[in-house]
């Protein structure tokens, strides 16, 4: 041990001119000190018309800042009621249509199997799609696509199996099925709460909108990796050029959420301190009297005064639009005719998110039936907006005939504009197209050069499409594209993108079981904040293998300069379980005891470590539904809640700076009136407790079933020192039933609650 801790002070003594550097090297996020951007301020329309305009028309409407345009790319009658869109590697557009959604105010016969996959062409490349087959017919409301190579995974409402097409002959139209991933059980969520998604992220996961679930492709299966958690968005995902994720959830107003950390390492919200002050408020240029929350989501000038159907995002990553766009989030907003820009910012490692512009939108229509759905950074380097063009955007659930919005709509007749539909564009004067994709006839040693390409695009699908192809001759390449040269340290060399091909690169490796130990603590040493934050993850399959020779190596980034590189690290240590990695922890946590993401790391590793103690439960006296009901909460607590409460419910002790969570033994919201409990469950809880103020909050569990909150409510109140009754699924439903929605955590005294 001597020995090491001689080596790691050696090493890190000849690092530290190379570690400085990165004050001068990275631009690889949004500084925090970033300032909005001007926009005039637009009048709003009161009394806009609902009568549908030509495609023509519809983008005069639309108002854009200063040097940006829409083209038209696709419209009725070649495309109707489109919901999102996806490129193969030749740059061909696969279009999801959901042609029986709301085609009338009752969604008569809306789940009928005649939705449609269309596969759309630009055959003379003027931009414009010029020809159209059907790629796969006779689907039920499709709302998932992945591109592989030369075949397509999707993924229909109501259903979890998977399957991928693939035309065989070459035809325009899939000749050939199969069945990527089983699962019977119907999704009988509302169909705007169910998955969406199914993006290739960089770590060669592919992930969902919500659920406990991710995959891995191995070649032909879609093999399911379980979430600690899980994820809780609705329609709509993306990530940025590292890998991390952007939810959104329209039913509970949230626009943005699941972005501070990777959902492998669970549930991580900061909720309104993670976005400005007012982000939540939108900037309509129209009435917009079909708001499902009625009048209180009004202004006075009857505009939506907050987020209601967030939705479609994306990270905008290409290289024919303005350098200050490239990170920003986009979100569409089609209950206001909008979408907002924000900028992502980086304080002090973890992620806050500013609109862009003061009291204004990015992209806002007059038109009633303008529906911005989705968003995507295409092959050619723009960003494509998907117009599900209608006239009722909310589903049957919620336009009943007790519902605030049916006679509004009824009144405009919002109700008579079906089976059209729209493709833009988003283009800036002085940037052209870049060119049309040919990955799937190039051989790999290209592709790996595109690993480095400047539109994130091509970089994905490069680190896609060699990992399909298990192209183990270009591995050599790989490893001298993910080397750090004397040129990556020198700051008037930097080429933006090297570091970016790099992150790629390792990536690619990992996929092809190809990252050996030399290359990994090449990168462990680079200059760039990114590419070292990367290593440290990789570094997980070595340490799941109790490698110590990584152990010893990663001891080096106990005191790296970012904080993204320690957050990192006290993430990855959960998979390592030695007093050498609690010392570990224990020193970033000392250097970082006031930092919110330190804190929740170290937090979330060491409550990991607490689920491997057993648990003391108590059954006595009880019937048998009572003790397979608290059996059942036994085993939740031990997965998911032990890691902040800690395994006997007294508290997790982070060091020197207090404890992870209140204590749940002896609480008197645990022991005390149901109703309480169950109000905190379903929605968190925020603020001081007993005097005391914790890092984080406690988070909401309503995308839990019934017997699952129940089941865990009750464990906690007849174990842990509590001597409480259990709460039966029935009596959660009744006081459900009784409670208003509510989706922001709660505080004491919100609940009527004193606190110390």
């Amino acid at each position: 041990m001597q020995y090491i801790s001689k080596l790691l002070i050696v090493r890190k003594f000849s690092k530290v001119f190379f570690f400085m550097l990165p004050l001068f090297l990275n631009s690889c996020e949004k500084s925090d000190t970033d300032t909005s951007l001007s926009l005039p301020k637009i009048s709003v329309d009161e009394n806009p018309g609902a009568k549908p305009l030509s495609p023509e028309k519809t983008m005069k409407s639309i108002r854009l800042p200063e040097g940006y345009h829409l083209e038209l790319v696709a419209s009725e009658p070649m495309i109707t009621e489109p919901v999102a869109i996806a490129w193969d590697g030749n740059g061909r557009m696969f279009v999801a249509q959901m042609q029986t959604y709301m085609q009338d105010i009752n969604a008569t016969n809306e789940n009928l199997p005649v939705s449609q996959i269309l596969l759309l062409e630009d055959t003379d490349n003027d931009g414009k799609m010029d020809k159209k087959t059907v790629y796969i017919d006779s689907l039920v409301l499709p709302r998932m696509m992945l591109p592989l190579d030369d075949r397509l995974i999707v993924g229909e409402t109501y259903s979890n199996n998977l399957f991928s097409y693939r035309d065989k002959n070459g035809d325009g139209q899939a000749d050939e099925k199969l069945q990527v991933y089983k699962n019977d059980t119907r999704d009988n969520w509302n169909l705007e709460h169910q998955k969406s998604g199914l993006i290739w992220n960089v770590d060669n996961y592919i992930y969902v909108s919500t659920g406990q679930v991710r995959y891995r492709f191995d070649g032909t299966k879609m093999i399911a990796d379980s979430l600690p958690e899980g994820s809780r968005g609705q329609w709509g995902l993306t990530h940025d050029n590292y890998g991390r994720l952007f939810y959104s959830l329209a039913g509970g107003e949230i626009p943005a959420m699941g972005f501070q950390q990777n959902p492998a390492y669970g549930d991580l919200e900061f909720y309104m301190s993670q976005w400005e002050k007012g982000f939540e408020q939108v900037w309509p240029i129209l009435s917009t009297p079909d708001v499902e929350g009625g009048v209180h989501r009004l202004r006075e000038d009857s505009t939506l005064n907050h987020f209601s159907a967030s939705c479609g995002q994306s990270v905008f990553r290409g290289d024919r639009l303005p350098g200050d766009l490239i990170g920003d989030l986009l979100i569409c907003e089609p209950v206001g005719r909008l979408i907002r820009r924000a900028k992502v910012m980086n304080t002090g490692g973890k992620r806050m998110l500013r609109n862009a512009y003061q009291d204004t939108e990015f992209l806002a229509s007059t038109d009633m039936n303008f529906r911005p759905v989705n968003t995507a950074t295409g092959p050619d380097g723009n960003l494509y907006i998907v117009d599900m063009y209608r006239g009722i955007i909310q589903e049957g659930t919620y336009t009943g005939p007790s519902s605030y919005i049916r006679p509004q709509i009824l009144k405009k007749g919002l109700d008579k504009n079906v089976g059209r539909g729209r493709i833009y564009r988003l283009v800036h004067d002085g940037y052209n197209r870049g060119s049309k994709p040919q990955m799937l006839d190039q051989p790999s040693t290209r592709l790996v050069q595109y690993l480095s390409h400047p539109n994130g695009w091509w970089r994905d699908n490069a680190q896609k499409l060699l990992i399909l192809r298990n192209a183990r001759e270009v591995i050599a390449e790989l490893r001298k594209v993910a080397a750090c040269s004397l040129w990556d340290r020198i700051p008037f060399f930097k080429n933006n993108n090297r570091h970016l091909g790099k992150i790629h690169a390792l990536w690619t490796l990992d996929g092809l079981g190809a990252l050996d130990q030399k290359t990994l603590f090449e990168a462990l040493e680079d200059p760039d904040t990114q590419v070292r934050r990367t290593a440290v993850r990789l570094s997980e399959n070595y340490l799941r293998k109790s490698d110590q020779q990584v152990l010893y190596r990663l001891a080096e980034m106990q005191t790296d300069p970012d904080v993204d590189v320690r957050t990192q690290l006290a993430l990855s240590l959960r998979y390592f379980q030695t007093n050498t990695s609690r010392r570990m922890l224990e020193t970033i946590l000392k250097g970082d005891s006031k930092n919110e993401m330190i804190v929740s790391a170290v937090k979330g590793s060491l409550g990991k470590w607490e689920t491997v103690k057993e648990i003391d439960l108590q059954t006595n006296g009880l019937s048998a539904s009572d003790k397979a009901l608290i059996q059942k909460g036994a085993v939740i607590f031990k997965q998911l809640c032990a890691t902040c409460h800690g395994s006997d419910g007294k508290g997790l002790q982070l060091g020197e700076t207090g404890m992870a969570a209140p204590p749940l033994a002896g609480s008197p919201r645990v022991r005390g009136e149901k109703r309480i409990l169950i109000k905190i469950l379903l929605s968190g809880l925020t603020g001081p407790v007993d005097g005391k103020t914790y890092p984080g909050i406690m988070p909401e569990m309503q995308r839990n079933d019934d017997d699952w909150i129940a089941a865990v409510a009750s464990y906690i109140r007849t174990n842990l020192g509590n001597n409480s009754s259990v709460i039966t699924t029935e009596e959660l439903i009744a006081i459900k039933a009784k409670e208003p929605g509510h989706y922001e955590p709660w505080t004491l005294k919100e609940l009527g609650l004193k606190d110390k």
